[in-house]
């Protein structure tokens, strides 16, 4: 009896989002036990991969139990487990923010992006691991993680929502949250072999910013295909009022998509294990989606302007916790602060000028072309106790920030992003997983998953099970 208790309860964690939630709708599957499902593989899995920071099982089966005796389904998401990453504040349940300041921290109110998930029905099983606020290209902190790559757990699983990526690509939760300022939904996908979608910035409102009309962060969602994806985007997009970003439809025509592609935007750096697998992966994209134009535009002044607009937003968020707290914050979080000292006005102003004629390449560029493909990350997965990355190839990098630049370019410009892995046959060589970002233009993420939904099926750029950690 217990084996079969066992095989129904792995028969569910296994199950995508899109399809549990239908179950779930159906009254064929009660919310409980989807939840004990997940808790159940959460406990065998960890603390081996150290995805998660809180754990919410009591409140997670509470909730399911609620939406059990409802009347009808709540929404989209009625009874899905749902993992919110250490960032983004839950009512009622620790939210470190990685930190060790804020080890015992409770919010009293819901991020509006978790409010929604629990509009649409999601439950709440958990918060995932995180760099310290978010900074570092290791997926740890003082009070948890190293969060292990599932296909080597020796490897990282990247940063800054790596233990959500882990969390969906070994089943201990069919969805998750992330965020992404400069590639934090999209490096962990890429390192851990799913998708993600990193929206238009607005599409998912964040009406709590403190700098309203920034654009470069924004709340993203990580699952293990395309569908599942727009199922999360779905439940958390939506306008509001106290964000002026905020967006109000959707752009996408309709039309069959022209392709581009580049390897790193003629900027940045990419290693030549990153160029050669990128090159495969262009050939299966040629291949089910019809031609592709390598092509970019001019990008030489991107990086520069990234890590200026990165160093001052960051000084301006963090830079009274580093006064009263310095000591107590990692070496990473503490150079992130202190690279903002001594930008003036004129250099913000200039690397504003400077985004903003980049932005407008872009969407010159896209005159042409409807989606762009590069790279999800300049490297592959490197060893977590090597921490930073100071060199690519063997070359020294200027800054710890350089292995982000095919996802920074694409963060200052604000268009949305769909992460996919890679066709498993062409990471087989040495068995690590690799993604591409497929980019459209603002407001066109239907555009994306229409794409994405063609490539899993017709050119195999599919999420696949890492045999280590659910064996």
């Amino acid at each position: 009896m217990g084996e079969q208790i066992d095989a129904a309860g792995e028969a569910l964690w296994r199950e995508g989002a899109a399809r549990l939630a239908g179950r779930l709708a159906r009254r064929e599957l009660t919310a409980r036990a989807a939840v004990e499902a997940h808790l159940a593989r959460i406990e065998a899995a960890e603390p081996a991969l150290s995805a998660f920071v809180t754990v919410a099982a009591d409140a997670a089966l509470a909730r399911a139990d609620a939406l059990d005796a409802a009347p009808r389904p709540v929404g989209p998401l009625h009874g899905v487990p749902v993992a919110v990453k250490d960032l983004t504040d839950t009512a009622g349940l620790r939210t470190t923010y990685g930190s060790a300041l804020y080890a015992d921290h409770v919010p009293a109110a819901n991020d509006v992006a978790v409010a929604r998930i629990e509009a649409a029905g999601g439950i709440v099983i958990g918060k995932t691991n995180t760099p310290e606020f978010g900074f570092g290209a290791v997926c740890q902190n003082r009070l948890a993680g190293p969060t292990r790559n599932p296909f080597d757990p020796v490897l990282t699983s990247g940063g800054s929502s790596g233990g959500s990526a882990v969390a969906v690509a070994t089943g201990m939760a069919p969805l998750a949250h992330g965020t992404d300022f400069g590639g934090s939904v999209r490096v962990p996908a890429s390192f851990c072999g799913i998708a993600s979608i990193r929206p238009t910035p607005g599409l998912i409102p964040a009406p709590g910013r403190g700098l309203g009309w920034d654009t470069l962060a924004t709340h993203g969602v990580l699952a293990r295909d395309t569908a599942d994806c727009a199922l999360l985007l779905g439940a958390m997009a939506g306008a509001d009022l106290n964000d002026p970003t905020s967006l109000f439809g959707d752009r996408d025509d309709g039309s069959e998509s022209r392709l581009g592609a580049t390897a790193d935007f003629g900027a940045a750096t990419v290693s030549e294990a990153v160029r050669a697998r990128f090159d495969l992966a262009v050939g299966r994209l040629e291949r089910a989606a019809g031609p592709v134009a390598r092509r970019h535009p001019e990008c030489g002044d991107a990086m520069a302007t990234f890590r200026t607009l990165r160093a001052a937003q960051t000084r301006h968020a963090f830079g009274p916790l580093l006064a009263r707290h310095g000591e107590r914050l990692t070496d990473t979080v503490r150079w992130n602060i202190e690279a903002g000292a001594g930008i003036t006005a004129d250099a913000y102003l200039e690397a504003q000028a400077a985004r903003t004629a980049l932005y407008r390449r872009f969407v010159a560029l896209f005159r042409d072309i409807d989606v762009l493909a590069a790279p999800a990350c300049g490297v592959l997965p490197w060893p977590n106790a090597d921490g930073e990355v100071t060199a690519i190839d063997g070359r020294p990098v200027e800054t710890i920030l350089d292995y982000l630049g095919v996802t920074a370019i694409v963060t200052l410009i604000g268009f949305p992003v769909l992460t996919l892995p890679v066709a498993p046959s062409l990471g087989e060589a040495d068995g690590l997983p690799f993604g591409i970002q497929l980019i459209a233009r603002p407001g066109e993420e239907r555009r994306l998953v229409r794409l994405g939904l063609r490539l899993e099926r017709e050119a195999g750029f599919v999420h696949r099970w890492p045999v280590a950690s659910v064996a």
